[in-house]
């Protein structure tokens, strides 16, 4: 099923949705994250080439990755998108997908351990684990790896979090983890590309202790630069992450240089 907090997709949102009818004006849907509310995709909206078959693109039964373009709560309708989706968007959205079903059998689970349904387990847990880590199963794999302690600021009960935890450490096998986000340094005055080397060059001795640990900075062009870290343990990647953007940012604002860190 894979319950969403919201009712309504917004619009530029990308969503999973299953073809239910392919007409050759357009492909009806149906979005199963939001209650299977209807949606319609245009032909114009299938592809940004020609159509000379719509069913060389969509076909009945079929479960895509849409852009959702306009939402009419009043008529119950959706306006969705094909073409307007890029391989990297549908990666990214069938993998979070795969991993918000991952989760929800967790929470089935833990609701027939506790006698509750669903969608109480979700209110319970689920979605204080959602406010707290971004991504429900984001949070499993760290209660897996730390432990309880790693959910003591989850706003729910005690009984709880500690079965989410012993049940995420007895099912839950944890990959490598992968912090990543864009640094936007800016120095001001002619030393300011000689600053950024410095700063970025003790910013990756941070990491040279860490034996779990790889990393790597590099630039997108200027002003933008890659941070990357790559650790079997979360607490580990955190904790370098923390120390090498303390390090870059002192080195930064010491010569009156701003710093902005976008986590991916």
């Amino acid at each position: 099923m894979v319950l969403k907090r919201a009712e309504w997709p917004q619009p530029d949102e990308y969503a999973v949705a299953v073809a239910t009818k392919v007409a050759a004006y357009g492909a009806y849907v149906v979005l199963p994250e939001y209650g299977n509310k209807e949606g319609f995709i245009h032909i114009s909206e299938v592809s940004s080439t020609w159509v000379r078959n719509i069913r060389n693109h969509i076909q009945e039964n079929q479960r895509v990755v849409i852009r959702v373009l306009r939402v009419d709560q009043q008529k119950k309708h959706i306006d969705c998108s094909l073409r307007r989706v890029s391989n990297e968007a549908k990666r990214a959205k069938n993998n979070e997908w795969k991993r918000a079903q991952k989760a929800e059998k967790f929470l089935e689970l833990i609701a027939k351990e506790n006698g509750m349904t669903l969608e109480t387990v979700y209110q319970k847990i689920g979605w204080p684990l959602e406010d707290s880590f971004g991504e429900i199963y984001k949070a499993l794999e760290v209660a897996a790896d730390v432990g309880v302690e790693a959910l003591e600021h989850v706003e729910s009960t005690k009984k709880l979090r500690k079965q989410v935890a012993d049940l995420a450490k007895a099912r839950i096998e944890i990959p490598s983890v992968e912090i990543e986000g864009e640094m936007k340094i800016q120095v001001p005055g002619p030393d300011g590309v000689e600053v950024i080397k410095t700063a970025l060059s003790k910013g990756l001795v941070m990491g040279e202790s860490r034996e779990k640990s790889e990393f790597e900075i590099y630039t997108l062009g200027s002003p933008r630069y890659k941070l990357r870290i790559t650790s079997p343990d979360y607490k580990e990647a955190e904790d370098l992450l923390s120390e090498i953007l303390t390090s870059v940012t002192k080195t930064i604002e010491g010569k009156s240089g701003t710093i902005v860190f976008d986590r991916k």
